[in-house]
C-alpha cells in the first residue's frame, strides 16, 4: 500500500458525498419548481417536472401520464380560479423534504405541503389543507423527474372525532 491509497479513498468518499448532496438539491429544486408551475398556471410546462408516464394521486383521484396530468391541472385552474386571476388562488409551500437515493438514477422522498388559500377574506382560516407528498424520482437524460407522487391529506380530516 502506498501513501496515496488513503487519500484516494477519502477523495472518492468526498466525491460521492458531494454527488449525493447535489442530487438531493436537484430533487428539492424539482419539487419547488413543481409548486411554482402549479401556482403560476403553467400546466403545459409539467414535462419539466414529471416523466412521460408519471402518476399523480391526489384527493380527487389519479392522473396517469404527462398529458393527463397537464389536462387535469388545466381543468383545475379553470375550476378554482375564483377571481379570474389566471392562476390557482393557493400558495403551495413545501417543507421538511426528506430524500433517499435508492440508486444512481432513482430516489424516493417525502415533504410536507402547506396549502394556503389566497382568495378568502382576512379573518377566515388561511389553510386549504396540510398534506404530505410521497414521491418516486428518476433521472431521465441527466435531469431528475417525478415518476410518481401521492398526496396524503393530513388536515382537514373530516373523519376525525371532535372533543
Amino acid at each position: 500500500m502506498n501513501d496515496m491509497t488513503p487519500l484516494s479513498v477519502m477523495d472518492t468518499t468526498r466525491e460521492d458525498r458531494i454527488t449525493t448532496m447535489l442530487d438531493r438539491e436537484d430533487i428539492r429544486t424539482l419539487r419547488q419548481h413543481y409548486s411554482a408551475l402549479l401556482d403560476g398556471n403553467e400546466a403545459d410546462r409539467m414535462a419539466e417536472v414529471f416523466t412521460d408516464d408519471a402518476e399523480v394521486v391526489v384527493t380527487v383521484g389519479s392522473m396517469k401520464g404527462l398529458e393527463e396530468i397537464k389536462t387535469s391541472l388545466r381543468g383545475a385552474y379553470r375550476m378554482f380560479d375564483s377571481r379570474k386571476a389566471g392562476h390557482f388562488p393557493f400558495v403551495h409551500a413545501i417543507a421538511n423534504h426528506e430524500i433517499t437515493l435508492t440508486g444512481p438514477d432513482t430516489a424516493t422522498g417525502s415533504c410536507y405541503l402547506l396549502d394556503f388559500v389566497t382568495d378568502r377574506p382576512g379573518p377566515q382560516h388561511p389553510f386549504l389543507l396540510l398534506g404530505r407528498y410521497v414521491d418516486d424520482y428518476v433521472r431521465v437524460n441527466g435531469e431528475w423527474r417525478i415518476s410518481r407522487s401521492e398526496l396524503d391529506v393530513l388536515w382537514p380530516n373530516d373523519g376525525a372525532e371532535e372533543d
